[in-house]
């Protein structure tokens, strides 16, 4: 499995920023209030970084300790779940970045108290993306030396037809 790129995040986020920043857009010009995301956003955010990074962790000890066996399948699903929660970081912290560009492109800019959450959201969205590439680090399992390449030739062997 292939790490995250940060080509991916990239995307994802600039597509995020111009959503948040569109649905900001639409809500005003139909007369709504703009979208306030809620304080509870970021501390989720920044608690399941939390939690993908203590699971990340568990496999990280197995791997580095030679008495337990490293079960594939938690592996995989750790590795799964940053791989998602990166991408979901990096478009909770678009949204937010989209809505808070819209906010300061208005006539009249909103105070700080009014802005807190969605710069807090787009913290937590970028903590998160940070917090599951490095879980998504400590997943990798380290180089095996009995690993090869595909077609190369073994130890003491001839290339042969």
């Amino acid at each position: 499995m292939k790490r995250t790129s940060p080509v991916t995040l990239v995307v994802w986020g600039a597509v995020s920023i111009a959503a948040g920043f569109v649905l900001d857009l639409i809500l005003e010009r139909s007369g709504h209030p703009t979208f306030t995301p809620s304080i509870l956003l970021p501390l989720l955010a920044v608690l399941l970084g939390a939690a993908v990074l203590t699971l990340a962790w568990q496999v990280r000890r197995s791997v580095t300790r030679d008495d337990r066996l490293v079960d594939p399948f938690r592996a995989v699903r750790v590795v799964v779940l940053a791989k998602a929660s990166s991408i979901v970081g990096a478009v909770v912290a678009g949204v937010a970045a989209g809505m808070l560009v819209y906010l300061l492109t208005r006539p009249v800019v909103p105070g700080l108290g009014s802005m807190a959450e969605v710069i807090a959201s787009a913290i937590g969205g970028m903590i998160l993306v940070i917090l599951a590439l490095i879980a998504e680090h400590l997943c990798t399992l380290p180089k095996d030396p009995d690993d090869r390449e595909p077609h190369a030739p073994e130890h003491g062997a001839e290339p042969g037809f």
